[in-house]
């Protein structure tokens, strides 16, 4: 991954928001700044927003449960995994929030809430899609499964 084009792209495109975020939200423009000439980008978007959805949902799930069976053992280490569980459930409140606002936003007046239209071009887009699919877990894990 080019680390020095995702660092230009967080820079170009303000917000407050995480990092993943922030790249969601450039893609998002790309894809409604695109749709005019390709009318496959508007599936695009509401496939990539319906699977960051569910992946912020697996998240949050896979958190609840790892505090649950935290609880049943009840370890040492039980202030630190409660703070961690929090601000895992915090961020992924706060992306849901994010993706649940640009759901109700029609893809005409999602353009209006762009902060710049020249953010990202066609290569950093690909560039976004490959580190947002490498931040998967199964991409994650590729390795394991080729070694076993």
């Amino acid at each position: 991954m080019d680390q020095g084009s995702i660092a230009r792209i967080l820079k170009q495109v303000s917000g407050g928001e995480d990092e993943i975020q922030q790249l969601q939200k450039a893609l998002l423009d790309y894809l409604d700044e695109n749709t005019e000439t390709d009318a496959s980008l508007v599936f695009s978007r509401k496939f990539y927003i319906a699977q960051w959805f569910r992946d912020t949902t697996m998240e949050t799930e896979k958190a609840i449960k790892s505090q649950k069976d935290e609880d049943s053992s009840e370890g040492t280490h039980h202030a630190k995994d409660v703070e961690t569980t929090g601000k895992i459930m915090h961020r992924a409140e706060n992306r849901k929030t994010f993706l649940r606002s640009v759901i109700k936003t029609a893809p005409s007046q999602f353009s209006t809430l762009k902060m710049n239209s020249d953010t990202v071009d066609y290569e950093d887009a690909c560039l976004i899609v490959r580190y947002l699919a490498s931040m998967r877990p199964f991409a994650q894990s590729f390795d394991i499964y080729l070694t076993q």
